[in-house]
């Protein structure tokens, strides 16, 4: 069974449903065969040039800090002993998410208050919640690769933050500091030996050079031991001593992968994941009555479902949107079927963007496969759109330095448009992508990421309203790829830009500060209203706290989920603070005409931050609490912190 992409799966802010998929999957690996996984990724990410954002749970350090504890926690159970618990391996550490350019495996470089208050939470609640282990990242800090890094690996992970599991490298990572300029295998090894690396992944640094460097007096015999001692605690957590062989069970295999249980939670889990950006017309859910044309690239593929590194999927389980949807209909409605066109016109970008048999291109011409997609639509009540990202365009060493949707796409989209019928754009993608021009051209958008084996089965029941969207933005959407990075949580400057363009401020000539979509938004198949905000209180003391709540209603004619979000800024304080940072969150569902109170406890912790010593606190003084459906479009209190 394969679960939504992670970056989808944040989508969801559904931590209960998240922390079930690592636990079916932890039940089904283990009865294959595997103990030990290298997830969860949990690198914050604000560059969706960088195409392993579809890996991580977006831009904010509360919400990947959530979902870092609810996957080690469903991964690993509460005895790593048992038979269908795995240990975790969080990855990379640290700041891999924050490449320059968004080019992956590029130089990071960020102060070390940003680090920590902006980039190493995640890491840390996913070490605070017992993960056995960690994966380093490619990348320098302080200018020193990660896996060589003892500050890092040592003082940060180890010392501070009380990590007693292993340390493992990424692919080659100790000889890929040859490039950087650390030095030869035999030099390279021994820095990340004595940083505190544990175990060598493949680059057989390790193996092939530390016995010259002992002998040479370049490590010591206590760092090898060391170094062996947290590999073997790790098997002795996982019972391998005890039971070498209990991972190997064919008839677990058979019994416990790819269940239908298993199946229909990964089908709901999905559901939850999309975002539903455009409606203003009402096209969705659509009926099943009448023609739907259905069109595009990714209409039809099925190895292409699953999303990026599903590479053991058997993907020829999986059905494929057209099949999803016909079977859906039934005998109500006739569904017609054109591709329209390739992923791309240029054959090379479409060959670099596909691995794992994932091949999909059409030879006919540009020409030829955009009438056959009119001739459809000619006959059709409404078009749907299925276009975006073929899997592996997102995902390692999947950059990419324009974020649009690509031009075959929006030429045959352009094509849809003017033919007058209600349009339906599925957009497929592993990251955020630039939506401006379909924005103002398409009054009906759903993004479906890549929702895992039951991908196909879970957008029917979206789009023809068996289930109504309830995702929500994990990363705030740009306009055009030159607002990148662009995050809600930024810093304010001293000459701060209104929502329109004035000299000598802090903007661009030709396209405002906001996001196309805000971080937190998603829409529904019915609409909420939030009542006037309240606190319990206008002051706190430091050993205090107070509530904040809201009173939220379903206006609408049909059962909805919201996210009920808090947003938290400190006014004043020693180091320039965010102008604002999610510091709670509540997903409910409510019936037609049903309120709910939404009541958020705000305590001193919440408060705390990283100063310019790194010392970790919280300043009183004056803070403004936001609540609302999104990070835009809140109502705001103040209190005080005595």
């Amino acid at each position: 069974t394969v679960f939504p992409i992670p970056f989808a799966l944040s989508m969801s802010w559904d931590m209960d449903a998240i922390r079930n998929s690592a636990r079916i999957a932890a039940v089904e690996a283990t009865a294959d065969g595997i103990a030990w996984t290298f997830s969860p990724m949990v690198d914050i990410c604000r560059e969706p040039r960088w195409g392993r954002m579809s890996e991580g749970s977006g831009e904010d350090p509360y919400l990947g800090s959530c979902i870092a504890q609810a996957m080690v926690q469903g991964y690993q159970g509460t005895d790593l002993a048992a038979a269908n618990t795995m240990m975790a391996c969080v990855k990379h550490f640290a700041l891999y998410g924050a490449p320059e350019a968004g080019r992956d495996y590029n130089t990071v470089d960020m102060s070390h208050v940003r680090m920590f208050n902006e980039y190493f939470p995640p890491y840390k609640a996913a070490a605070d919640a017992g993960a056995g282990s960690f994966m380093t990242s490619f990348n320098v800090v302080d200018y020193i690769p990660a896996t060589g890094n003892r500050w890092l690996m040592t003082e940060v992970l180890r010392d501070m933050w009380g990590f007693d599991g292993f340390v493992v490298t990424d692919y080659t990572a100790i000889s890929e500091m040859i490039n950087h300029g650390m030095g030869d295998l035999q030099q390279v090894s021994a820095l990340a030996l004595n940083a505190g690396t544990d175990m060598d992944m493949v680059a057989d640094g390790f193996v092939g050079t530390l016995e010259k460097s002992l002998a040479e007096g370049k490590v010591t015999m206590e760092a090898i031991d060391t170094a062996c001692r947290r590999i073997l605690e790790a098997k002795y957590k996982l019972g391998l001593f005890d039971d070498p062989y209990r991972y190997l069970d064919e008839r677990r295999a058979k019994k416990e992968l790819y269940t239908a249980e298993n199946r229909a939670q990964a089908r709901r889990l999905a559901t939850e994941t999309f975002v539903l950006l455009e409606n203003s017309e009402g096209v969705l859910p659509l009926k099943k009555q009448g023609t739907i044309a259905l069109v595009g690239p990714l209409a039809n593929t099925r190895a292409n479902m699953p999303g990026t590194w599903s590479v053991a999927a058997t993907a020829d389980r999986y059905s494929t949107l057209l099949e999803a949807m016909q079977r859906a209909v039934g005998k109500d409605a006739t569904v017609l079927y054109a591709k329209g066109c390739n992923v791309c016109y240029d054959e090379e970008l479409e060959k670099n963007s596909t691995l794992f048999g994932r091949e999909m291109r059409d030879p006919r011409t540009p020409e030829q496969l955009r009438a056959e997609a009119l001739r459809i639509a000619a006959h059709a009540d409404v078009i749907v759109a299925a276009m975006g990202e073929p899997s592996e365009m997102s995902g390692e060493s999947s950059s990419r330095s324009n974020i649009a949707i690509l031009d075959a796409q929006r030429d045959l989209l352009e094509a849809l448009k003017a033919t007058g019928k209600p349009v339906v754009l599925l957009n497929f993608s592993g990251r955020t992508t630039d939506m401006t021009w379909e924005k103002q051209n398409f009054s009906t958008i759903l993004n479906v990421w890549f929702g895992g084996s039951e991908a196909a089965d879970a957008i029917c029941d979206v789009v023809f309203g068996d289930v109504a969207p309830s995702g929500h933005l994990s990363a705030s959407m740009p306009k055009n790829v030159g607002q990148v990075p662009i995050y809600y949580n930024h810093l304010n400057t001293g000459r701060p830009c209104p929502k329109w363009f004035t000299k000598f401020t802090s903007n661009y000539l030709d396209v405002d500060n906001e996001p196309l979509y805000p971080f937190g938004y998603g829409l529904s198949y019915t609409t909420f209203s939030y009542g006037q905000p309240m606190l319990s209180a206008t002051s706190m003391t430091r050993d205090g706290s107070l509530r904040a709540s809201v009173t939220v209603t379903n206006t609408g004619s049909r059962e909805g989920a919201e996210v009920v979000q808090l947003y938290i800024r400190d006014l004043v304080g020693s180091v320039a603070r965010p102008v604002k940072e999610l510091k709670d969150f509540s997903r409910i569902t409510l019936k037609p005409g049903e309120s709910k109170v939404v009541e958020f406890v705000i305590t001193p912790e919440k408060l705390k931050f990283y100063n310019s010593q790194l010392k970790f606190d919280c300043e009183p003084g004056e803070f403004d609490v936001m609540i609302g459906p999104n990070s835009r479009d809140v109502q705001t209190l103040r209190f005080t912190l005595r």
